[in-house]
């Protein structure tokens, strides 16, 4: 499809504002070439959708442009009522994107990197405490994350999301690297997610448990591959 025809196809499709997420024919483009492409997709209000797909499938780069990390080329969406593009604040203040980046600042302690986040969202300060409690962290709440490995990083990052409660959860590839307990925690977090009407938008290699997810989607070479929805 060329440029042009993209362009066209942009202004025909109009995204759902009703929904938690709403692509209409998305394009990501890098140095020429899409990493995602014409992919249209609605994820419901209080829905999870688990997004399957090979390394290079385009999963990372598409929850990125949910999160607005990154701007489509083409294509229009709407995330929690608000355009991809214009409601980029409105959007990141109710919603949280784990991925491979933990987002936290490494000269500051597990403590104060979630007291930076109750700041930055007005989240109740109380919430810390349990929020690290729960993800195994209380007993190192006051060293720097430039110390912790990588399990603890995801650790303390999945306790951000945890205390922020969002609206839209989006998680990239969120068990590899995690023990067993650590894995419960995101199973937690999707079940409690759920439980409050918050959405899930979820990529990973490994199948979540089936009683968490509402429905599956594959990536493949950056489109949505014909037929893999599983209800």
């Amino acid at each position: 499809m060329t440029i042009d025809n993209l362009m066209r196809r942009d202004r025909v499709l109009s995204p759902q504002a009703d929904a938690a997420v709403s692509l209409r024919g998305v394009t990501r483009v890098f140095d020429g070439l899409p990493a995602i492409s014409q992919i249209t997709l609605d994820l419901a209000v209080g829905e999870t959708v688990w997004l399957r797909g090979s390394n290079g499938s385009g999963k990372s780069t598409l929850l990125r442009v949910v999160a607005t990390a990154l701007s489509p080329t083409f294509g229009s969406g709407m995330v929690l009522g608000q355009d991809l593009r214009a409601g980029r604040a409105r959007i990141r203040q109710r919603s949280d994107l784990l991925g491979h980046r933990s987002r936290l600042y490494e000269d500051l302690t597990a403590e104060e990197n979630l007291r930076f986040v109750c700041r930055m969202y007005d989240v109740d300060r109380d919430r810390i405490d349990p929020a690290l409690q729960r993800v195994g962290l209380d007993e190192v709440a006051h060293i720097r994350t430039g110390s912790f490995s990588q399990g603890m990083r995801q650790r303390l990052a999945l306790a951000r999301c945890i205390m922020r409660r969002p609206d839209l959860v989006l998680l990239d590839e969120p068990y590899a690297g995690l023990d067993a307990d650590s894995r419960t925690v995101v199973n937690d977090l999707l079940a409690d997610t759920r439980r409050r009407g918050g959405s899930v938008l979820l990529a990973s290699h490994e199948a979540p448990p089936p009683h968490l997810v509402d429905r599956s989607i594959a990536l493949d070479g950056g489109r949505v591959a014909p037929g893999a929805g599983i209800g």
